[in-house]
């Protein structure tokens, strides 16, 4: 007997959750209804190529009531996005900064950071639902992005924060704009310090200021990552904690 066809094949499904994502005031559940209503039941990545921004603004303007469709809070530009994800064209961020190469040992003294990002080289994002995260190692004469990781896999984890804390398990620092208690606590479970900046900003501000900590008056967690003893970690400490 023939096997039958699974409804949404797994590679469809990742471009469909990072789609939304990408769209404001677009739940998951809320496209995928639009596209079995356009496309049918069965959607792999063939069938998403016929998806167009006429096809999302229309679909979601009916939805909404909206005839002209252009009152439907979401944006044309996220439409585009969306849809050049959904073709497979893009993971959602031409604007990335670029990675560069880093061997072990080669920054002594430095720690690894991740940064939640929803957009570009920015502290942009919630922990929860970030895009991706921006991983810089950091030295108090250096830093340098080494790495950028996508999150669309979350959406099939059961636990999609325990998920999120394995992706930068390697960090020591993770800065978000924000992070639930519950995420918090797995976070650091995993040895990893969060630090939550709810206006956001540039990385590189964000990880400068970082960097003058290091080297002006590190917090004794700071301290304590970068393996200070425990009776030396308050010597000297003056300063404000980095924002928190």
């Amino acid at each position: 007997m023939q096997q039958s066809k699974r409804p949404v094949t797994r590679e469809a499904a990742l471009r469909i959750a990072l789609a939304a994502r990408a769209m404001p005031n677009v739940s998951l559940p809320r496209l995928i209804d639009l596209l079995r209503r356009q496309l049918g039941h069965e959607i792999d990545e063939e069938s998403l190529r016929q998806v167009t921004v006429t096809m999302l603004k229309t679909g979601f303007a009916s939805a909404d009531g909206e005839e002209d469709g252009e009152d439907i809070g979401i944006g044309l530009e996220a439409m585009k996005l969306a849809v050049r994800i959904l073709w497979g064209e893009t993971q959602g961020d031409d604007s990335l900064p670029r990675i560069a190469s880093y061997e072990d040992g080669e920054m002594p003294g430095s720690v690894r950071v991740a940064i939640a990002s929803d957009k570009g080289d920015t502290l942009s994002g919630h922990f929860g639902s970030c895009l991706r995260f921006l991983v810089y190692q950091v030295s108090p004469t250096e830093i340098r992005l080494v790495d950028v990781r996508d999150t669309m896999d979350a959406e099939f984890a059961e636990d999609k924060n325990l998920w999120r804390a394995g992706l930068i398990g390697d960090c020591q620092v993770c800065y978000v704009v924000s992070i639930g208690g519950p995420a918090a606590a797995k976070v650091i479970r995993a040895d990893i310090y969060p630090i939550k900046i709810p206006e956001g900003g540039p990385a590189i501000d964000i990880l400068t200021r970082f960097q003058q900590a290091m080297v002006e008056s590190p917090p004794p967690w700071l301290l304590k990552i970068l393996g200070v003893a425990a009776e030396k970690r308050l010597k000297n400490y003056s300063a404000a904690e980095i924002d928190e």
